[in-house]
């Protein structure tokens, strides 16, 4: 099992660039695909971008492709999600994922962070 906490969130004005953390614990992170959804108010909860275990392929929903990018650092048992020209409509609470499954399958994922909030004023 694995716990995860994100951080890095706060309130950025559009067009500005936020960097997400989600460090992990345990010792077997690098088995793990990971991925970063968000949930705006009253909206369903969304794929954002997923990543291999070992880094190699990543996966990104179209609102986000071009703008987003997600990384990990196995050493640092730490994935990330930098955001840049951010808009209005990113803002959600972001939350990491872990899944023993392969990264793309989006319905693999059970180790959930808490959630970080992320707000982009126009």
């Amino acid at each position: 099992q694995v716990q995860l906490v994100e951080s890095g969130g706060g309130l950025v004005q559009a067009g500005g660039s936020l960097r997400l953390s989600c460090a992990a614990s345990g010792r077997t992170f690098s088995s793990y695909a990971m991925i970063w959804f968000r949930q705006a108010p009253g909206k369903e909860r969304e794929f954002v971008a997923a990543i291999s275990w070992g880094g190699g392929n990543t996966y990104y929903a179209d609102s986000v492709k071009g703008r987003f990018t997600i990384s990990r650092d196995n050493a640092k048992n730490t994935v990330y999600l930098q955001m840049n020209s951010l808009k209005p409509e990113d803002t959600a609470v972001y939350y990491c994922a872990a899944s023993v499954g392969y990264y793309t399958d989006l319905n693999s994922y059970r180790y959930w962070g808490q959630g970080t909030q992320v707000t982009v004023s126009s």
